[in-house]
């Protein structure tokens, strides 16, 4: 997702909305007397299934009792009211307790954005279906937010548009856009985050003509036989564009968005969420609003390398979190996005781009590999954890390289870098990670969006079938992540799980049968191997003594549910260090 290389350098304060349970716990809100009798008495769990996530079988405990943020005691009912006669008590009336979700990789400040401009989604998460809805989305949204496009200096925005969902399969172009306005620039994001339609007027003003060459790491796509930009462009393209339309945006509007960003992801069951690709200014928007309290989850962050290399420097990592926000490591992008035919692939893709020959492979955003290598051996000497985004197998590839080459070079005994997306990561990869102690982070939520697109347009039923393969990296014996990537898909935790156990494509499809994995050990992906690719594990990830008092209360058991309804499961609350940030 490329919108974190906006600067989003802000000062002001994020506000945390929360809400209470009748009979609970307090909220962050509350007194200091309440917080104080709060932290005396504890919060006593109990009345339903407490599912622990402890070792590799489902394993429930009675009752569960937090003392100042942390679990003191799980096991019988009895003995948590002896340790606390006078705790408060949440009574689950038969629902289902886990562990606080832990969010493997997504873009935490961009699901802000994309809740704030137009929403271009196909079904199930938005109504776009054809350009012809897409225009008139674009129109009514405009008309409903004056305010915004004012702010913008004048742009009409949209974000999540799939050309493999569109009726017409073809993105839109310069001339489709030019229906919403032709003396306002219109951008509308591409729902893979690497690729963007603009107007005429926005292709003006960008100083994008025929005359323009293609920048290094991207593409200004043309019209066919002539050098003539169509309007689509992609990966660093985007970039620019993505600054021109909302360098003039207030304060107080992106601290609108950070807000609804922090409270979607509470919604879902989220307790510590990543920013996955952030620069300076996004960074220390976090870091500003943690110092001033009003941050009610973990925000962890992960400057790019390419471009942040001096923030790094003078900032560096921590493994402790201060008042819940810490920088983790760091991110760098090798490739593109499968579904918007830029991942760079060691095989053709199945139909090309428009204007690419039969051998097209896409590309890889370094093609020198010694810039690639300099960045990862400097994440080594400075011993930061590495969030690498490759989602082809050739970007695999070079990953595998640089981290072996640089393996040789230093001490990496204490690292976990981690390989975002790794979906199309070969059978005969998969050896390569689990011996240089890499963790995948898989994206599953792909069989669902795309995987039929896949089939047919990218890679392939057989590529297609092995697209994040968790069954054979859980019979590798490997830990690994799943994650949304949000706002590439909105960041619904349940609609992970399901996507990870069932691999049901839009059509109904099962596809890759042989990569299911049960759902705890979907579960696991999501709670404790999450909390280990973070270095969280002695206080994230199961329910246990001693770990913060992270919970999310559900509606049904992923466990004992029909697998295919899994994606109906509500999260009814979400408690962070026994604290009520959620109440559905």
């Amino acid at each position: 997702m490329l919108f974190n290389k906006v600067s989003f350098a802000l000062t002001a304060l994020l506000s945390s909305s929360v809400v209470l349970m009748s009979g609970c716990t307090t909220s962050p809100s509350s007194t200091a007397s309440n917080t104080q009798q709060q932290t005396q008495n504890g919060l006593l769990v109990y009345g339903g299934p407490i599912l622990t996530m402890q070792g590799m079988q489902p394993s429930y405990v009675d009752a569960m009792l937090i003392q100042d943020g942390k679990i003191r005691y799980t096991g019988t009912l009895s003995e948590a009211e002896k340790l606390a006669p006078h705790a408060k008590r949440l009574n689950l009336n038969n629902k289902t307790v886990i562990p606080g979700i832990i969010d493997a990789h997504s873009h935490l400040n961009s699901v802000g954005m994309q809740q704030t401009v137009a929403n271009l989604y196909p079904p199930p998460d938005g109504k776009v279906v054809s350009i012809a809805t897409l225009i008139q989305e674009m129109k009514a949204w405009a008309k409903q937010n004056p305010t915004f496009v004012q702010a913008t200096a004048g742009w009409i925005i949209g974000n999540g548009y799939d050309d493999a969902q569109l009726q017409e399969k073809a993105h839109p172009t310069a001339t489709d856009l030019d229906q919403i306005s032709t003396t306002q620039p219109v951008l509308i994001l591409h729902q893979s985050g690497h690729l963007a339609s603009v107007n005429h007027k926005a292709l003006e003003l960008l100083g994008i003509n025929e005359k323009s060459s293609n920048p290094s790491g991207g593409v200004i796509r043309r019209v066919v036989g002539t050098n003539i930009p169509n309007g689509v462009l992609e990966e660093s393209v985007v970039i620019e564009a993505m600054l021109q339309a909302f360098k003039t945006v207030p304060p107080e509007m992106m601290q609108q968005m950070a807000l609804t960003a922090v409270q979607t992801y509470m919604k879902n069951g989220y307790t510590t969420v990543q920013e996955g690709r952030a620069d300076r200014g996004t960074s220390e928007l976090w870091r500003s609003l943690a110092n001033q309290n009003k941050l009610a989850i973990d925000v962890v962050s992960y400057p790019d390398i390419s471009s942040e290399q001096a923030y790094m420097l003078e900032k560096g990592v921590s493994k402790n979190y201060v008042n819940h926000f810490r920088i983790g490591g760091v991110k760098i992008s090798l490739d593109g996005s499968p579904q918007g035919k830029t991942a760079w692939l060691t095989e053709p893709y199945v139909v090309p781009p428009e204007g690419k020959d039969k051998n097209y492979r896409g590309y890889p955003a370094f093609p020198e590999q010694k810039t690639v290598q300099h960045m990862i051996d400097l994440a080594f000497q400075q011993q930061w954890p590495i969030l690498a985004h490759a989602n082809g197998d050739a970007a695999i590839d070079q990953y595998l390289n640089v981290i072996a080459n640089a393996q040789k070079k230093y001490a990496a005994s204490q690292r976990r870098d981690v390989i975002i997306h790794a979906q199309t990561m070969r059978e005969d990869q998969l050896e390569r990670p689990k011996q240089l102690h890499l963790i995948p982070s898989f994206f599953c939520l792909h069989t669902y969006y795309w995987c039929d697109w896949h089939v047919a347009q990218t890679l392939g039923e057989k590529r297609a079938e092995h697209i994040s393969p968790t069954g054979s990296a859980l019979r590798k014996g490997m830990i690994f992540t799943e994650h949304h990537d949000a706002p590439v898909i909105p960041p619904k935790s349940m609609m992970v799980l399901d996507a990870t156990v069932n691999r049901t494509t839009r059509t109904g499809k099962v596809l890759g049968e042989a990569q299911k994995v049960s759902p705890y050990i979907a579960l696991k992906t999501m709670t404790d191997w999450a909390a280990y690719q973070y270095f969280e594990e002695d206080i994230k990830g199961t329910l246990s003594t001693g770990k913060y008092g992270d919970f999310v209360v559900l509606s049904d058991s992923p466990i004992t549910i029909d697998p295919s309804k899994i994606r109906d499961i509500k999260v009814l609350a979400t408690y962070k260090q026994g604290q009520l940030v959620y109440q559905r």
